[in-house]
């Protein structure tokens, strides 16, 4: 069999240099708890993303359950059932019951005008998903919002920056999260953030990232240790360095599969949305079975018969899952776009270190 093309890769900092980085940190016997390069990293992200405040986490996850905490949302949130499950489990581990709301298949974000119609007296947050990286309308939901006194929390995990006419998107709503998960445009292994607005409201997460300790001996809110080390911290600034020209090759990849696939029939696929900087951390394709001649399924056996790793990415909906299969909001007849979504999607491989010959590789199961 022909070497595997795996639908992403990891960027991956120069060995030498991190060796290098890694002497540093053995040398100062400094690990973790705030040490330099986390300071550093936190800093050097908050000027390349455009925010004012950003916090560390471990991972992607942590930073969902903590701004549920730290906003002390209780009840029930709207979201989507087209993302990753970490989104509706971090809810889950809250004690909130997710209500789900239909996406825009423009977006695959969560559809605003059926947003209002889910609030309940319950209801005390939203929390939409930049899905691929493509912007949500942030000014629709933030409307609602203000309406209802609800706040929003951004899973932005794909979102890494992607900018609205200069601006980040990771600005919009109360507080938003990213994920640094190897498989993500930027990575520091595993890991993750948060983005706020001011610091206070920083200063608290980094208390409850950190067990809820003020000081040395005073603890003021029931914290969690979900701090990123410096190892990794290390890791995440060298790759700061690399990600523009990963992202730029990215770039390459998607306008070659554009140009292929447009005249295909029975394939869509999205293009760039004006006034945006997109982070091409994705490329969903949408399977028509009747026009295409096989179904998304096929393929993406096909393909992997061929040592060409796609993804159903999101496939199943999260409101397949047995956790949340029972929520009235948790039907085909609620969710009827994006169970369409999920059934006929596939991301292709896409991912900086893909070379010419590998797309052309990936191209030939559509005829080009």
């Amino acid at each position: 069999m022909k070497d595997q093309i795996t639908v992403t890769s990891p960027l991956l900092p120069d060995l030498e240099e991190f060796n290098s980085m890694l002497k540093e940190i053995w040398d100062s016997k400094w690990i973790t708890n705030n040490g330099q390069f986390h300071r550093q990293l936190e800093k050097e992200l908050a000027e390349y993303l455009k925010v004012p405040y950003i916090s560390l986490f471990t991972n992607g996850t942590l930073p969902l359950i903590t701004a549920l905490q730290a906003l002390r949302i209780t009840g029930e949130v709207i979201t989507t059932p087209y993302s990753f499950v970490a989104t509706t489990h971090s809810l889950w581990w809250n004690g909130i019951r997710p209500v789900f709301v239909d996406v825009d298949p423009a977006t695959c974000g969560l559809d605003p005008e059926k947003i209002e119609a889910a609030i309940t007296p319950k209801t005390t947050a939203i929390m939409p998903v930049h899905c691929y990286g493509k912007p949500c309308d942030t000014e629709a939901i933030q409307a609602i919002a203000d309406k209802y006194g609800l706040k929003v929390i951004y899973d932005a995990a794909h979102a890494f920056g992607v900018e609205v006419n200069g601006k980040s998107v990771l600005n919009a709503g109360d507080m938003s999260t990213l994920s640094f998960h190897a498989t993500k445009v930027y990575n520091t292994i595993e890991g993750g953030a948060m983005v706020m607005h001011d610091e206070q409201t920083k200063k608290r997460i980094d208390y409850l990232k950190n067990f809820g300790f003020a000081g040395e001996t005073t603890v003021v809110a029931p914290g969690i240790n979900s701090k990123m080390d410096e190892v990794r911290a290390a890791y995440g600034l060298l790759n700061l360095r690399k990600v523009d020209a990963a992202i730029e090759a990215r770039r390459k990849v998607a306008e070659r599969y554009r140009e292929a696939l447009r005249d295909v029939e029975g394939i869509t696929f999205y293009d760039d949305m004006p006034g945006v900087r997109h982070n091409y951390s994705y490329f969903p394709i949408f399977v028509d079975e009747e026009k295409f001649g096989k179904s998304r399924d096929a393929l993406y056996e096909e393909m992997k018969g061929e040592g060409v790793l796609g993804r159903r990415y999101f496939y199943p909906l999260i409101t397949e899952f047995s956790t949340y299969r029972g929520l009235p909001s948790a039907t085909r007849e609620n969710l009827p776009n994006a169970y369409k979504l999920a059934d006929t999607v596939l991301c292709l491989p896409m991912h900086h270190d893909l070379s010419d010959s590998d797309v052309e590789r990936v191209l030939k199961f559509f005829g080009k």
